[in-house]
């Protein structure tokens, strides 16, 4: 059943921009409910959010009622979350005051949802210290905000108080809407992507890894409520929403510092990037010309990152992965066995619809009694689902 957010709009001219907010979480099957106060009316119409949202706008506390019901009262009780975007200085004076004289914040005082606000106003107003005594009031008794960007205002003054972008505005909501607290307390270090071996100042050796695998495990953990460190080599891929730390890494060398000095005080280490095996020996200090000669690269091997984490490994569970083109089973056994792991991840990257730069993955998770548990195709968040079960049965189990 799709969840529901009621969706507050008031009188700013940021107002258009909710009606990107609506479609986008329509998208995401939400079912999204708009209360306009008055003045936002002057602004947008009601009815283009009726259409966007498929629902019927509510502006006015003593129109006929389209139920039987109490609207106010229904809309509070559905609601799984309560956005408001954006929020004007007015709005939340109002809220902080326990001021409920019109439907938007009748219906806010009688929710017992999560209230998310996005306040966009004028940079003076924002910084006004009854705003932000308001704000600090608010934030104490439970109230989430979103902070509003800086830039150009209607105004034409600069300063702080857009509101903030809809992609982030979208990804707080989905995430409030859908965060549990199952690995609440727990520390999870994720790597992802891929490592980059310098040769010389312009060339370097590296892989197929995109960090897809990764940035949706790290997802997920921050989800079910874990304080998430991203330890991620060069992706195209914006951070996940409630990650508490990405460190950006280049070289395998670079991996297994950001690694070591996060894993002592980690609960989980999840270890999916790509870390490269080899190492140009030398790195050369000028771009190597070409030659009539063919060029011959001296490697040696990197450090092992997950075999060092599995012999500090105390009371840590440890996850790793294994990508192979042959011998899955045996390859992936071995690792568990050599790098002391709690189970192994590992999909055959010459499967049709698994490996590097998809979408989905097919993989088998191994346990270390050698219990083999083959998964059908499915999404990287699927599998983040599936991977993030198995460590809280893990957790449990202890």
């Amino acid at each position: 059943m799709p969840k529901t957010v009621v969706l507050g709009v008031t009188g700013g001219i940021a107002a258009y921009k909710a009606c990107d907010i609506v479609s986008r979480l329509k998208k995401e099957n939400i079912d999204v409910n708009v209360i306009m106060t008055k003045h936002a009316t002057e602004f947008v119409s009601p009815l283009t959010f009726q259409s966007l949202s498929q629902n019927y706008v509510t502006v006015d506390m003593f129109e006929p009622p389209k139920n039987w019901d109490i609207e106010h009262i229904a809309l509070a009780k559905k609601a799984d979350l309560f956005l408001i975007a954006p929020a004007t200085a007015n709005l939340i004076g109002k809220i902080s005051s326990g001021i409920a004289d019109d439907m938007l914040t009748t219906t806010l005082m009688a929710t017992k949802a999560p209230v998310v606000i996005a306040p966009a106003m004028n940079t003076n107003m924002y910084e006004n210290p009854i705003t932000q005594r308001n704000i600090k009031d608010l934030e104490a008794l439970g109230y989430h905000f979103i902070e509003p960007g800086c830039g150009r205002l209607a105004c034409a003054d600069i300063g702080r108080g857009k509101l903030a972008d809809v992609d982030t505005i979208v990804d707080y909501t989905l995430f409030m809407l859908n965060k549990t607290d199952e690995l609440k307390g727990k520390k999870v270090v994720v790597t992802a992507g891929p490592t980059v071996e310098a040769i010389d100042p312009i060339r370097y050796i590296t892989n197929r890894s995109t960090g897809k695998m990764g940035y949706a495990i790290a997802y997920e953990a921050a989800l079910r409520g874990a304080d998430v460190t991203l330890v991620t080599g060069p992706t195209n891929l914006k951070v996940p929403f409630g990650i508490k730390e990405a460190v950006e890494i280049k070289s395998s060398r670079d991996m297994y510092e950001a690694v070591y000095s996060n894993f002592k005080d980690a609960d989980i280490l999840i270890k999916s990037a790509a870390v490269a095996d080899y190492r140009p020996k030398n790195i050369y200090s000028s771009k190597i010309k070409k030659k009539d000669d063919d060029l011959k690269l001296e490697l040696e091997r990197t450090d092992d990152i997950l075999k060092s984490m599995g012999e500090l490994k105390e009371n840590q569970i440890i996850v790793g992965f294994a990508a192979e083109t042959d011998d899955l089973i045996e390859n992936a056994k071995g690792k568990i066995e050599k790098k002391n792991l709690d189970f192994i991840v590992a999909n055959d990257v010459k499967q049709e619809g698994a490996g590097f730069a998809n979408e989905t993955n097919i993989v088998k998770i191994i346990s270390r009694d050698s219990n083999i548990e083959s998964l059908p195709i499915m999404s990287k968040k699927e599998l983040s689902k599936v991977i993030c079960d198995k460590i809280i049965d893990i957790i449990h189990k202890r």
